[in-house]
């Protein structure tokens, strides 16, 4: 036995004196008293934020010794390692009492690591595994016979990170308190020595309370380990910690976190595209509105403002406030989101390219569509029907049915989709039919970046850039759309009096000056949003809540409309605003708003503008009756018998739409329905609607009334149903019912 003892004790000091021999550990520098900085900067040269470059390897130290106060030297190693100072590397007890604490209670507790053991994984991190750790073991134990303790702790200090981007103690000194670490007090340096341990799950500006908590621990630690008194420690933990706020030298805080994540390797100084002026107009345009907007349950807003001309973002507002823990963070621009009626423009467009015109009258009329995934029953957002109606006023208006009839000739969802993401919009990410018709409601997610940068595009006149946050790498932009198909879409938008029809004319959307404004408002009231486009700039704003919970009835006239409104007033105010100018043979004619046809000289209509090869034909005679009044076709027959027709002396329906104008409102001609044996007859039944009082037939189906409807029970099979009006005119559908 002592012969044993003998030779494990010559092992070990051959161990021990073999040491010297072994290189030092991968990735352990001598620290320098400085550390590669990156320097991001507005397009003025003005700092925005200061960050430690992103390659770990290149971290140096960035504090003497003589600048480390005994506070964060305490609290530290109160944290980590409590027994630094006396131990090779290797603590044995740290060891043993992990290894009991796992053993007792089936987990691990704590860990045995040294500090320096820590400094090693730093500087080459490995898989963990026992032979990692036993090679880090051997690794400490070779440094700490190289270097001193102070060394080894300045070291560590500079590699450690401390959450949210902060690698070393000075860039987390300066990041959370606003000074270097010299001027730490110990409440504060306890509350940075906590952080390590877990920096996402600490996170002061996302978990104050839990980062709080820590610091309590590691200063009770103090007192039990007699470097700290009680008295004071109570004091440490009474005083409130004030993290430095967003501002100063971090500034665009949303802005910066993006830049990083799209330069890695970034260093020194870098520029941007951000105007730090136009920047804080609009995080406080923000901050102002929302605060009027807390009791109708909104609580988030972000905002983008591009140069129209080259892309460029001038501002970029990711939440109203970064250091919020609820939602602080989300980078709002980026976020997928519903945009409501903010698609419409993009429809209109494509049809002036097709050859319709602003004044082309489209049917609002109760509309019925049947889709691969039922019937689509599109409704405006008042529930009103208005007849016919001009694409100006329809778009001006942000009409639900006009739209979804347009795109529905314009050739359903595909042409739409392909158009969007020819102008950026990276998130259209399923097949069109899965948005179906809805897609021009806004039946889709975007992020605010893409779609401004889109409306950018419309102000450019077709001209599609890529937004761009680097004043360098700028492209000659790719013709995506007719300029002046753009630029009518542009007119349409910037006509206060064509909004006022359906807005009136005091709104947040009346300017100044001239801009093209388009709002969205996505179901359930979880999305707002308002976009201006100006030859200039182009601005972008999503007001709503983060974590997708519903608004309290507020439109995107009334919740992003006032944000747009304050920051298109500062950019008038700093850069001008314009008009932009018409493309060549722009012609202007005199039409009659229900049928869009031009009318002869003399009589009253209203002016309009046409592209080329885009004008109406002459008004022809049977476009009226004998009084002069509008003759209607039969699109407008069911319409005209509900309380929403107000046009009784300026137009009548014609004979074809008295004759053919009964119509089976429900169900739609070769609809399929799902029939399941597990369901009770009862729940299988559909109501049944024409468009005049009738009667039904069906030699299948059996019929009864339900509530104030005639209703039909359905069973699997092809069926015929008829409808009689009472003055005798019939009409029918064919329908199927198919087993699920």
């Amino acid at each position: 036995m002592g012969r044993s003892a003998a030779i494990l004790v010559g092992v070990v000091a051959l161990g021990w004196c073999g040491l010297p021999l072994l290189p030092l550990p991968d990735g352990i520098e001598d620290p320098a008293i400085t550390t590669p900085e990156i320097e991001w900067v507005d397009r003025h040269g003005v700092t925005l934020r200061r960050t430690p470059a992103s390659d770990r390897s290149g971290y140096t130290a960035v504090v003497a010794e003589a600048d480390i106060p005994e506070s964060v030297v305490r609290t530290t190693l109160a944290a980590e390692d409590a027994r630094f100072f006396e131990h090779p590397g290797v603590d044995p007890y740290a060891i043993a009492r992990a290894a009991w604490q796992w053993v007792r209670n089936g987990r691990v507790i704590s860990g045995g690591s040294t500090l320096t053991q820590q400094l090693v994984k730093l500087g080459h991190p490995r898989p963990r595994t026992l032979s990692t750790k036993v090679l880090e073991a051997v690794l400490a134990l070779r440094l700490e016979r190289a270097w001193d303790k102070q060394r080894i702790l300045r070291a560590y200090l500079a590699r450690i990170d401390y959450g949210n981007r902060c690698i070393g103690l000075a860039a987390a000194s300066r990041h959370y308190f606003g000074k270097p670490p010299s001027q730490l007090d110990w409440g504060e340096a306890a509350y940075l020595a906590g952080l390590p341990q877990a920096p996402s799950r600490l996170n002061p500006r996302v978990r104050p309370e839990r980062a709080k908590r820590r610091q309590e621990w590691i200063l009770r630690r103090c007192v039990d380990l007699g470097w700290r008194s009680p008295d004071a420690a109570r004091r440490d933990v009474a005083e409130a910690i004030r993290l430095s706020p967003v501002g100063g030298e971090f500034e665009a805080s949303h802005f910066v976190d993006l830049l990083r994540s799209m330069n890695p390797a970034a260093s020194g100084r870098v520029e941007t595209t951000l105007d730090l002026r136009i920047q804080r107009t609009c995080e406080q345009a923000v901050r102002r509105h929302l605060q009027g907007l807390r009791d109708r349950s909104v609580r988030d807003a972000a905002v983008v403002v591009l140069d129209t001309r080259d892309a460029s973002v001038l501002a970029w507002v990711g939440s109203p406030d970064w250091s919020r823990p609820d939602g602080g963070q989300v980078n709002g621009p980026l976020a997928r989101r519903s945009p409501g009626s903010a698609l419409k423009p993009f429809a209109y467009g494509l049809a002036f390219e097709r050859g319709w015109n602003a004044g082309s009258v489209i049917p609002d009329v109760p509309t019925e569509v049947v889709t691969p995934t039922g019937i689509f029953r599109p409704e405006n957002y008042d529930r009103r029907f208005r007849g016919p109606v001009s694409l100006r006023e329809a778009l001006a208006g942000s009409l639900n049915v006009p739209a979804v009839r347009l795109l529905e000739q314009l050739g359903g969802p595909q042409v739409l989709k392909e158009r969007l993401e020819r102008m950026g919009l990276q998130t259209l990410d399923r097949p069109a039919s899965d948005y179906g018709l809805g897609l021009v409601l806004g039946d889709a997610e975007v992020r605010l970046v893409d779609l401004t940068a889109a409306y950018a595009t419309l102000g450019r006149q077709g001209i599609h850039r890529p937004w761009r946050v680097r004043p360098v790498g700028s492209s000659v932009g790719t013709r995506v759309a007719d300029p002046g198909a753009c630029w009518l879409v542009g007119d349409i938008l910037r006509d206060p009096l064509a909004r006022a029809a359906q807005f009136g004319m005091e709104t947040p959307l009346r300017m100044p000056v001239p801009v093209a404004v388009k709002t969205g408002t996505s179901t359930g009231y979880r999305d707002n949003w308002a976009f201006g486009v100006t030859p200039e700039c182009t601005v972008g704003v999503w007001v709503g809540n983060f974590d997708g919970t519903r608004m309290r009835d507020i439109s995107g006239v009334d919740g992003a409309g006032p944000i747009l409104a304050d920051v298109v007033a500062e950019l008038d105010r700093r850069i001008g605003t314009s008009i932009p100018e018409p493309p060549s043979g722009i012609r202007r004619r005199v039409i009659e708003p229900l049928t869009g046809r031009c009318v002869p000289e003399g009589r009253r209509g209203r002016e309009e503008l046409f592209l080329v090869g885009t004008e109406p034909e002459m008004e022809r005679p049977e476009d009226r009756d004998l009084d002069g009044r509008v003759v209607l076709g039969p699109e407008y027959a069911d319409w005209w018998r509900t309380p929403d027709q107000r046009l009784r002396g300026q137009a009548v329906l014609g004979e074809a739409a008295e004759t053919e104008g009964f119509r089976i409102l429900h169900p739609l001609s070769e609809t399929v329905y799902l029939w399941d044996a597990d369901l009770p007859a009862e729940a299988q039944e559909i109501a049944l609607r024409s468009s005049a009082v009738c009667t039904w037939e069906s030699e299948t189906l059996s019929l009864s009334s339900g509530r104030g409807d005639a209703v039909v029970r359905l069973i699997p099979g092809r069926h015929r149903l008829m409808a009689i009006a009472l003055d005798g005119r019939r009409n029918e559908v064919w329908f199927q019912v198919r087993r699920r």
